[in-house]
């Protein structure tokens, strides 16, 4: 489906229904963790451990919606280890801490990425040699998933370890200190030291731009099967796959059947599944906010209906809950320039549900079963 045909359809739903169809405006006494595990899954969010502590009404609506909770930020290395060896985990025990009072499983994000670490830490790769390269990678590992085993049951172990645009012909990351230091093997190591230090966790590659039909997503794809290929014939002890789903539906158009497609190409592997960052990009979309959330739960009703038809999907997390601290409303390509919140996340800026919480909640209902149920 071309992205005009898309959007024209999803114009003429706004003009005749509230909802698009298969959508019930929500009713439901039950969050939208509840609404997952019915057909055995979960849903879940990130957080930061202010808002927790602050905002009395976000936490409660994680409370009420989420079975499954990750860290913004708190777990990336930039935060935890300002000086080599100097941890502070402050903010992700208080988010852990949250999970297990409220029955919630928790995620890791994110153990080794070319971002957001701590500006001690190239300069000491480059001078490194040898093993204690490895080790500069490794240590964090070891603290990091020492420290939560038992508490984090799954873990973002390598992100964002792809990038076509940059011209390697393998489509690698070539901006990555990883990859400069160490080369493509630095994602074995990380792997299979995650697996030595805990081996009940379930280890996820992860990686963004995956969604879209576009010649953008289309070598972002082609590139991470690849690696795949590379990676398990070596061994590597991957367990799953996250795709991010940062929807941009106003920029580029999505097409169900590749997704799919793409979908089964990788649960082929003998891989879980999930969506671990979903959001929707709404700069671009109608001036109405009313129309463009109709046309943002259209997208959304779509991209999870083709994800959760996959047996091999077993959860989905926002990136985000509230509309009132989404990222995208600061990130200069996608925050609107007249000062307006995004609406990509299924809460508003005042944690009322909107069109997005319902076309979640649908596409969780029509999902088929994988698991045992429980409401």
């Amino acid at each position: 489906m071309k992205r005009r045909d898309f959007l024209a359809g999803a114009a003429a739903l706004a003009a005749c229904s509230p909802l698009p169809p298969g959508v019930a405006r929500s009713v439901s006494r039950y969050g939208l963790a509840q609404h997952a595990r019915r057909s055995g899954r979960h849903f879940g969010a990130a957080v930061k451990s202010r808002l927790l502590r602050e905002d009395t009404g976000f936490r409660a609506a994680v409370a009420r919606e989420c079975d499954v909770v990750v860290q913004e930020y708190e777990l990336k290395r930039g935060t935890t280890e300002p000086k080599q060896g100097k941890y502070d985990f402050s903010g992700a025990d208080q988010i852990i801490d949250f999970a297990q009072d409220h029955g919630m499983r928790a995620r890791g994000h994110a153990l080794v990425w070319y971002a957001a670490n701590p500006p001690w830490l190239e300069p000491a790769l480059k001078s490194a040699s040898g093993r204690e390269r490895q080790r500069l990678m490794t240590s964090y590992i070891d603290v990091a998933m020492r420290r939560y085993a038992g508490r984090i049951s799954e873990w973002d172990v390598v992100n964002e370890a792809i990038e076509p645009n940059q011209g390697r012909a393998d489509g690698m990351r070539m901006d990555s200190m990883w990859m400069k230091a160490l080369g493509e093997h630095y994602i074995d190591t990380a792997f299979h030291t995650a697996r030595e230090t805990d081996g009940r966790a379930t280890l996820f590659l992860t990686d963004f731009g995956l969604e879209h039909d576009s010649p953008r997503c289309e070598r972002r794809r082609t590139a991470l099967l690849k690696l795949l290929d590379r990676l398990l014939g070596r061994g590597v002890p991957i367990d799953a796959v996250g795709i991010q789903g940062h929807l941009k539906p106003y920029k580029e158009r999505f097409s169900e059947r590749q997704f799919a497609d793409f979908l089964r190409t990788l649960s082929g592997y003998g891989l879980k599944l999930s969506i671990t960052e979903f959001d929707i990009a709404d700069r671009g979309g109608p001036p109405s906010p009313e129309k463009r959330d109709r046309e943002v739960a259209s997208i959304a009703k779509a991209f999870l209906d083709v994800s959760l038809d996959n047996p091999a999907m077993g959860s989905v997390l926002c990136w985000g809950l509230s509309d009132r601290y989404s990222w995208l409303s600061n990130f200069p390509e996608y925050k609107w320039p007249d000062g307006q919140l995004s609406r990509g996340l299924p809460l508003d800026a005042r944690m009322g549900r909107k069109p997005l919480w319902d076309a979640i909640a649908a596409a969780f209902d029509a999902a088929p079963a994988v698991g045992r149920r429980s409401v």
